[in-house]
């Protein structure tokens, strides 16, 4: 019988063998294959490769990646332990850029870390430690993502169109997903949405991953290429769009996948509301605006040779090939998180958010 991708974690410990487990990404939709992680370059690779991708998914990995490398280190000097602790975990950080998940998550685990040492915690305390933060982490993600879904379905009514950008969904996070959340959601609820998801080029993560999943969850799904967004928009079959982000900055600006901003200022043309969807582990207090946060670009091949038989673009030519853009946030109606729908002037709105802490 053909294993539901719903029913398969996208991220998870095995507890026997200490080893990360993960759905490999990249083999989707043809192969739903899970791989099993145990060393520092495998887990690197994985999220630099997209093996493992989404910013929550992402952070999860690496929280559970640091228990797994920790519980191997071949030691019992506690100053020992943390300096290969420390080495990893930079290693790691270095993967990818703009996510900042990935440097969230770590720095919670050396944070345990290092007051597990302050303690005078035994080593074998201290990596106890760990594997229940990193647990902590992956349980948090899915509550997490059920409050987003809570509160995005608020955002809209039975029988909507819903357009996405990318894969927000449950392959980016444990469960539910961000921008899929409401979906999901309204799906237990008899909502009858519509999803329309962009293919998201280049590495087509709304085809291959967005699409799928939802499809595999029994909910209308239509595909279309990124440059027709506007067509479905123009002609009134998109009610609310629902996407993820994987920075914000303080006052609103969200660096999400590339293309992420055109869809955005295609809605704002015809009056459809975008809503970023995210944790709110995802909003950087410490970065002002979007013009601060630093853009992975990615290889060449990615546009002029990957999912093709043949090279598709003449030998020699440049290649640009930036893996988000920043959405301004005049552009984006409310920004969707566990905590509650903030809206603008999100300086204001976020800064609240933060208040309490």
């Amino acid at each position: 019988m053909k294993q539901n991708i719903m029913d398969i974690d996208t991220v998870a410990l095995d507890e026997e063998n200490k080893a990360l487990v993960i759905i490999d990404q990249t083999k989707l939709p043809g192969t739903v294959e899970l791989i099993s992680l145990t060393e520092a370059k495998e887990i690197w690779d994985a999220i630099y490769l997209l093996q493992v991708r989404g910013a929550p998914a992402i952070g999860v990995a690496a929280a559970i990646g640091m228990y797994v490398l920790a519980a191997r280190y071949d030691t019992t000097d506690v100053n020992e332990f943390y300096k290969m602790f420390k080495r990893d975990k930079e290693y790691l950080d270095s993967a990818r850029p703009t996510a900042v998940n990935l440097s969230w998550a770590l720095n919670r685990m050396d944070e345990v870390c290092q007051a597990c040492i302050d303690y005078k915690d035994s080593v074998e305390e201290i990596v106890s430690t760990l594997h229940n933060e990193a647990i902590t982490i992956r349980e948090e993600d899915v509550e997490m993502c059920r409050r987003i879904g809570e509160n995005g379905l608020e955002l809209i009514k039975p029988g909507d169109g819903i357009l996405t950008h990318c894969n927000a969904g449950k392959l980016a996070t444990v469960k539910y997903g961000t921008a899929t959340a409401p979906i999901y959601l309204g799906q237990e609820k008899g909502y009858n949405l519509k999803v329309f998801c962009d293919e998201t080029r280049p590495l087509l993560q709304g085809a291959r991953l967005t699409a799928f999943e939802l499809q595999e969850s029994g909910i209308d799904t239509t595909l279309i290429c990124d440059n027709m967004s506007a067509m479905v928009m123009k002609n009134g079959w998109v009610n609310a769009i629902f996407v993820g982000a994987d920075r914000i900055a303080a006052n609103g600006d969200a660096a999400n996948k590339i293309g992420t901003s055109v869809v955005a200022a295609v809605a704002k043309q015809y009056g459809v509301p975008m809503y970023v969807c995210a944790p709110s582990s995802t909003i950087d207090m410490s970065t002002a605006s979007g013009d601060d946060i630093v853009i992975e670009e990615r290889k060449a091949e990615e546009v002029t040779e990957m999912w093709y038989e043949k090279r598709m673009a003449p030998e020699g030519v440049k290649v640009f090939n930036p893996a988000f853009d920043v959405t301004d946030h005049e552009l984006i109606a409310g920004i969707v998180t566990e905590r509650g729908v903030a809206r603008p002037p999100y300086s204001e709105s976020l800064a609240q958010m933060f208040k309490a802490e």
